[in-house]
């Protein structure tokens, strides 16, 4: 098995740096063009993931929208949506989130090993191997190697990382992206508090800018972290 899979992160952010705003409601920032690429992306994608935050804060389902992709999944003996992944320190997640409610298929929780038995009785009855939900260690601390080298072993070859911004600059800060897809919306959300791609620290180096796409009013840059700079393609 590969040692980790292909690692592809997602994010939208604002024209400065946004990836949300500081109210209780979910700003979107990609357009109907956007999130449908977005789809596709999922659909080609083996598992998803996002941090236990965004599961408390957006309550997504993390599910290929698209009936017509999710039966090319099937056609392929695919679930119709990938597996969804999510990290937590420390539990405190619902029951009733449709991370484990909507759909089926994998549902895996990775946790800290000191914590894997606490986390598995606030999850309760739903935690279930049987039924695709793992509340599984994965170090202490929580590792991002070691879930990765899990999900190797899973069977996992293509990670689709969506969030939070915390979890995104983790990936980023490790060296464990090997695709960076960033959208830029024309929103300015000015507001200090809104959150942004957040971490403890970056290597500093350059990315490869190996896409440029006008999708409507958003722009897709597509950035290879780590690769050295060569031309890139231009669409409008």
């Amino acid at each position: 098995m590969a040692e980790r899979p292909y690692v592809l992160l997602s994010v939208a952010m604002s024209v400065d740096g946004c990836i949300d705003d500081a109210t209780d409601t979910r700003l979107i920032l990609s357009n109907d063009a956007d999130l449908d690429r977005v789809d596709e992306v999922r659909a080609g994608s083996d598992a998803i993931l996002v941090g236990a935050g965004t599961i408390r804060r957006d309550n997504p389902a993390l599910l290929v929208r698209s009936a017509a992709r999710r039966s090319g999944r099937a056609a392929r003996g695919l679930p119709a949506s990938p597996a969804r992944v999510t990290l937590t320190a420390r539990g405190g997640l619902d029951p009733a989130a449709r991370f484990f409610t909507a759909g089926d298929g994998a549902r895996l929780v990775y946790v800290p090993d000191a914590e894997q038995d606490r986390i598995q009785g606030q999850l309760g009855a739903i935690a279930d191997a049987a039924a695709g939900i793992e509340v599984i260690g994965a170090g202490d601390p929580l590792s991002l190697r070691t879930v990765l080298a899990d999900l190797a072993d899973r069977g996992i070859r293509r990670l689709m990382v969506e969030g939070g911004g915390t979890v995104l600059a983790q990936f980023l800060a490790e060296g464990l992206a090997d695709e960076l897809d960033l959208v830029v919306a024309p929103v300015f959300v000015g507001d200090p508090a809104a959150p942004r791609l957040l971490g403890s620290g970056g290597s500093g180096k350059r990315m490869h800018l190996a896409e440029a796409r006008l999708i409507g009013d958003v722009v897709l840059l597509r950035y290879l972290p780590g690769l050295p700079g060569t031309d890139a393609r231009f669409f409008r």
